[in-house]
């Protein structure tokens, strides 16, 4: 059902655009008030103005109760809506708590398998600003 309410609710947005995009501005129907040629356009001496605008209010209402039936929970699968935000919080935790105790044990293998004992001794480098207030300018 939430696919179909999907598709329709595209399809109706594509039908939207295009009315908005082939209606006229207001400032077009002056030339047709004083005798342009618009008696012989498709719609008649007074325009597609009315027919668009219809049509276009016709559908802007199938938009809107269209989105209300996308955000319905009775058209979505919805699992449990009682669950709180914390709830769902919680239950991601818990999920994700074995993994990190896959992190820590990977870890600890890694300390065991290389002792600090076992690194090289790094000789000690002067920083790079020392011996500076030696030099005579």
């Amino acid at each position: 059902m939430f696919q179909f309410l999907l598709i329709i609710q595209v399809l109706v947005c594509v039908c939207i655009i295009g009315l908005v995009m082939i209606q006229q501005g207001k400032g077009a129907d002056m030339g047709a008030a004083f005798g342009s040629g618009a008696a012989g356009t498709v719609f008649g001496a007074g325009g597609g103005g009315s027919f668009l605008s219809r049509a276009t209010g016709i559908l802007a209402a199938v938009f809107f109760v269209n989105c209300l039936l996308i955000a319905s929970p009775m058209v979505r699968d919805v699992e449990d809506s009682t669950d709180s935000i914390a709830d769902v919080i919680e239950q991601q935790e818990a999920e994700q708590a074995p993994a990190a105790e896959v992190v820590e044990t990977v870890v600890e293998e890694a300390e065991v398998a290389a002792p600090e004992s076992d690194l090289p001794d790094t000789p000690d480098v002067p920083p790079a600003d020392a011996g500076k207030g030696d030099l005579p300018e």
